[in-house]
């Protein structure tokens, strides 16, 4: 049986978000099979115990205490990450990591990174796909470079807007127009985005993605788009499921219609299209994920305009796993239930590091003459 190590909580402005999709995934795993343990981590960044992280699951955020606080280190065994607790035993050695965490210092190579200095294999993305994943603007570069379509786009730094707010603004207006959408460059879940019809909502929407990110990426509005999605299951020959159109009635999809206030929100599941175009975003969503190096999962999210065109809006390399989220639904009306996506899943995870592990770490010396 495996130990599963499911870690959620964080230091992002989707904590919340991370903390119901942990539920939905604990309560998904095969009791069967895996052996789980939720590890919560506090908007301050301190590390829960299971027991602590039950209590968190329960009361829907991470608090940090002494009594449950964790240092995390690599296990005796190899291949294993052994939580320590600070005021009790140690726990068991953790065979595989669920990281469901949305957003920075977790879904964007971090966290990661620490998983991969410890040796064990984790669900998802690598380093270098997190982090391009997670950053739109190297995102939107790398697909541009892939002559993959996107809406035209703008990037700056915080500090341009900082000491040149109205050159800044004035820029946008002259290359994009009005309206525009202001993101910061590096959270998901629509946090910190803002829709600008004005100068002045543009002026604060820029203030507003900045105190998010040091860095601001600026798009060029889509008149009333349809928003599809699909959901793409692999390593390095992915799947990927039928699309799914959300009609949410709001301005745009935000923050709060995604996650709290969903009344009268529906999901079309499959997306009502033609065969055509369900091939041609099936295709392009495939053409989207590797040319991010990504694995293991991730949504990929088109917009679509009036005249039918396609437009790649972004992908999510840890989607969201509430009960409303739309990655288990799109693989449910593609043959694939819920439980048996988590299994895909971790096997992807497993297999990823043993292709790892097959990789040199010592140089091969020629040898001398």
């Amino acid at each position: 049986m495996l130990r599963v190590g499911v870690i959620f909580g964080g230091r992002s402005g989707e904590h919340e978000v991370s903390v119901m999709s942990a539920k939905s995934v604990i309560q998904g795993l095969d009791p069967k099979k895996y052996e789980v343990y939720p590890i919560g981590i506090s908007r301050s960044g301190q590390w829960v115990t299971p027991e602590g992280a039950r209590t968190a699951l329960q009361a829907g955020h991470v608090t940090g205490n002494d009594l449950h606080s964790l240092a995390v280190l690599p296990g005796q065994a190899e291949k294993s990450l052994q939580p320590m607790s600070a005021s009790g035993p140690p726990l068991p050695s953790l065979d595989v990591i669920f990281p469901v965490i949305h957003g920075t210092y977790g879904e964007d190579g971090t966290l990661q990174g620490l998983l991969e200095m410890a040796g064990i294999p984790y669900v998802g993305a690598g380093v270098a796909g997190s982090a391009v994943g997670m950053d739109k603007a190297l995102m939107k570069a790398v697909w541009a470079a892939s002559n993959i379509p996107q809406v035209p786009f703008l990037v700056f730094l915080r500090k341009q807007f900082e000491s040149q707010p109205n050159e800044v603004a004035a820029r946008i207006e002259k290359e994009l127009g009005l309206p525009v959408f202001v993101k910061p460059a590096n959270l998901g879940s629509s946090v910190g985005i803002s829709k600008a019809k004005t100068s002045q909502e543009l002026h604060e929407a820029l203030r507003v993605a900045a105190s998010y990110d040091r860095k601001i990426v600026v798009e060029q509005s889509v008149e009333s788009p349809r928003e599809i999605e699909l959901a793409v299951l692999g390593n390095d020959e992915p799947q990927v499921s039928l699309p799914g159109e959300i009609l949410h009635g709001r301005e745009w999809y935000d923050y709060r219609g995604k996650y709290f206030e969903t009344e009268g929100q529906k999901t079309v599941i499959p997306a009502d299209l033609s065969p055509e175009q369900i091939k041609e975003l099936q295709r392009l969503a495939i053409e989207a994920y590797q040319a991010l190096d990504m694995n293991g999962l991730s949504r990929v999210d088109f917009l679509m305009d009036q005249q039918g065109r396609f437009f790649l809006n972004e992908v999510n390399t840890m989607p969201g796993f509430t009960p409303i989220s739309m990655y288990g639904r799109l693989w449910e009306a593609s043959g694939l239930s819920y439980s048996a996506l988590l299994d895909k899943m971790i096997e992807l995870a497993q297999e990823r590091f043993h292709d790892r592990q097959r990789n040199a770490v010592e140089a091969e010396l020629a040898p001398s003459p």
